[in-house]
């Protein structure tokens, strides 16, 4: 019997496994991409078309500006002795912390962590805050 040997080498290559494979990726990324959340806070001041008048008497004001510089009330001040302002603030007032308004007018590019800070020290104290806005 003379059984030749095969010598060819064949240059084909299956694509199938590879197209399986490919798809699969595509699915497990799909799937995990989508539960991803993002870190950054996405946060947007409000804006208005016209403004009202607030009812209390005569509330403070906290400005915030494009520079990160406090001012309660024209004074600039940091965030401890923002703390101790508004206590004051509150003390002469008369009212309870609770009754107390406080508007809080912050520049549109003032980083969320100002903000943060600054709502937290009010919150320290209990006042009630108004987010003012701009036009």
């Amino acid at each position: 019997m003379g059984l030749k040997k095969r010598t060819e080498v064949s240059a084909e290559f299956n694509m199938s496994s590879l197209t399986d494979i490919i798809f699969l990726l595509l699915i497990f990324f799909m799937l995990t991409s989508s539960l991803v959340n993002p870190t950054a806070i996405n946060l947007k001041l409000p804006n208005s078309s016209r403004s009202k008048p607030i009812s209390s008497n005569k509330p403070a004001i906290i400005v915030v500006n494009e520079t990160k510089e406090i001012r309660f009330n024209q004074l600039k001040v940091d965030i401890p002795a923002l703390k101790a302002k508004i206590g004051q603030y509150v003390l002469a007032d008369g009212r309870a912390a609770g009754d107390v308004t406080v508007i809080l007018d912050v520049h549109p590019k003032v980083d969320a962590q100002t903000l943060v800070s600054v709502v937290d020290a009010l919150n320290d104290v209990g006042v009630k805050m108004i987010l003012a806005t701009r036009l």
